[in-house]
């Protein structure tokens, strides 16, 4: 069970389910789950500068790969990808290490976490084009939404872009319906 922290009863409850789920399943691979972030660890990250909104989820779980397409950072690969906040140079998209922190990657573009409002926000474009994209689009009204509304369904397979072929050898997909959260 996961220890008291600042998430709720939805996010801890499925962070358990998956963590059971995901200890019961020896062909799975073990990294898909972060563990958890302690409060000396959490308040020493916030003293430098991480968003308490990402401190809080990371003390529920230090992030998640949801497959080759799909990743959201534990704290310290979240650290060592904040160069995706600075400007680009002739982009359009408003980037700014003092209004965004880069939280994860969805198919090679990263997933910001905007400092003032809390939403997770992405550009439309993938890949390397994302720079090139006119604006951010929302994905999530913040953190724990996106990870419980975005990546915790069976939905997740439209984010990632696994066509119909390749959705019975995805290990995310196979874990969240051993945790009983996809059919």
């Amino acid at each position: 069970m996961t220890s008291a922290s600042p998430g709720s009863s939805r996010l801890i409850t499925t962070v358990d389910a998956l963590r059971t789920a995901l200890a019961e399943s020896t062909d799975l691979l073990r990294f898909t789950l972060g563990g958890t972030v302690d409060e000396e660890t959490a308040a020493d990250a916030e003293a430098d500068g991480v968003p308490r909104e990402f401190l809080n989820f990371c003390r529920v779980l230090d992030g998640a790969s949801c497959g080759p397409s799909v990743q959201l950072f534990g704290l310290e690969e979240a650290e060592e990808h904040q160069f995706y906040c600075g400007p680009v140079v002739d982009s359009p998209l408003p980037l700014s290490p003092e209004k965004l922190f880069c939280v994860g990657m969805i198919n090679e573009a990263p997933v910001f976490l905007d400092r003032a409002g809390g939403g997770v926000l992405g550009a439309p474009e993938e890949g390397g084009d994302w720079v090139d994209a006119e604006r951010f689009e929302q994905l999530a009204p913040g953190l724990e939404a996106f990870f419980l509304e975005r990546l915790a369904i069976p939905e997740y397979a439209r984010l990632a872009g696994i066509d119909d072929e390749l959705v019975e050898y995805d290990d995310w997909l196979k874990l969240l319906r051993r945790a009983g959260l996809a059919g």
